[in-house]
């Protein structure tokens, strides 16, 4: 089942990037569905075939819906075969505020203890009837009714649209001039509102635009990349690469290009660029 996005409502973009579904046919991958961090939280349902995620104690059952927070390093989900997915895309810095819930320390995988978890079922009746539209406006609604704040964060709005936009190669300084902010007052709000640092953020948003280009053209040329992305040099790149992917950037595109060749096209659009 092809991939489909939703556009999100404007009284929800300040927390929202986007709605979306896919299919994983886990029968096909031996070795689990690996998941890269990037700079997002994806508020996770899933329907069909049992997913766990793969912990040093061994596979752990998931939830539906689940939080994925911000990642440090890859997860690996596991399933017994099909397994359709709707993921809300946030910005991490506002996920908490739109749930109405207190951030819980650094990120990761978690369960998520929220009345949203009564979307399940009719989400899954709609999976269920092939309506898969009408899954995604009823997601945008459910959160379109939630008592939402009277405006977000002025700092951490314009904070979070500065990194976006500099894709994440603006020094703290310069993240919170944009914000019209203290650097102090600035990590404060995103301690409390994400659990995590400007620098995290900005690092993981890096990380993603790495893995994202280098996924969808695999022939890129490195040292061109590390000097876009303002690291240092090529190999200040790939140290940051392998922290949050566990391999080099060029190992990674070989294997984007390998599994580019043999992918349906769904498998592409779950990389969630």
């Amino acid at each position: 089942m092809p991939y489909q996005p939703f556009d999100v409502p404007e009284p929800l973009r300040f927390a929202i990037k986007g709605f979306w579904h896919n299919s994983i046919e886990f029968a096909e991958l031996p070795a689990g569905f690996e998941v890269l961090p990037d700079g997002y939280a994806e508020i996770i349902f899933h329907f069909g075939s049992a997913c766990s995620i793969a912990t040093p104690d061994g596979l752990r059952p998931l939830p539906s819906p689940f939080l994925m927070g911000l990642l440090g390093q890859p997860v690996t989900l596991h399933g017994a075969g099909r397994v359709e997915v709707i993921g809300i895309k946030c910005f991490p810095w506002a996920v908490f505020e739109l749930l109405g819930l207190p951030a819980a320390g650094p990120g990761g995988v978690r369960h998520l203890e929220h009345s949203i978890a009564q979307l399940h079922a009719p989400l899954a009746a709609c999976l269920q009837a092939g309506q898969v539209a009408e899954a995604l406006v009823l997601a945008a609604r459910y959160f379109e009714q939630l008592p939402l704040p009277a405006a977000a964060d002025n700092v951490l709005a314009k904070a979070g649209k500065a990194l976006r936009a500099a894709k994440g190669t603006l020094p703290v300084r310069e993240v919170a001039a944009a914000a019209h902010a203290t650097v102090r007052t600035l990590e404060r709000k995103f301690k409390e509102s994400s659990g995590h640092t400007v620098k995290d953020v900005s690092g993981l948003i890096r990380f993603e635009q790495v893995r994202n280009q280098l996924w969808l053209r695999p022939e890129t040329s490195l040292a061109g990349l590390a000097h876009e992305l303002g690291y240092a040099d090529q190999a200040h790149m790939s140290r940051d690469f392998r922290r949050y992917s566990g391999t080099t950037p060029a190992a990674f595109a070989r294997h984007a290009r390998h599994l580019r060749l043999a992918a349906t096209p769904d498998f592409v659009a779950f990389l969630q660029a």
